[in-house]
């Protein structure tokens, strides 16, 4: 929980000092600069921390809603996994039967990369500059 704060912390902060591409207005600054965006967002960062202690209950919702994240977020691996590794045992029980890659569906997009003749190759001709 304390990693996804740090983090969103962090991004704030670049996502704050980057520079703007967009075209310039005109309306004047609002008069806080830099280092003092930088101490705000500390204090309500420091502030942050003290979070868990004040509301134990939300904080424990949250590591609750974190775990169950990770364990959907593994089963989902985990599923994967078992689908590719499927699939490559299909393919390569297809080459021990046939001697080759022919029932492969990647082998079908492959296009050769060496497919110009030499004449494709020479630059075109230019006459002499005047």
């Amino acid at each position: 929980m304390m990693f996804l704060l740090r983090t969103a912390f962090w991004m704030a902060i670049v996502l704050a000092l980057l520079p703007t591409f967009g075209p310039k207005a005109s309306t004047p600054a609002s008069g806080l600069e830099a280092t003092e965006a930088v101490t705000a967002a500390s204090e309500t960062f420091g502030d942050m921390i003290q979070f868990c202690s004040r509301q134990p209950k939300a904080c424990e919702a949250g590591v609750h809603l974190a775990s169950a994240i990770g364990q959907r977020a593994q089963a989902g691996a985990k599923m994967l996994y078992g689908m590719v590794g499927e699939k490559l045992a299909k393919t390569e029980s297809a080459a021990d039967d046939t001697g080759a890659v022919a029932s492969a569906p990647m082998e079908d997009l492959k296009v050769s990369q060496n497919t110009l003749s030499p004449a494709d190759l020479a630059p075109a001709w230019h006459g002499p500059r005047h």
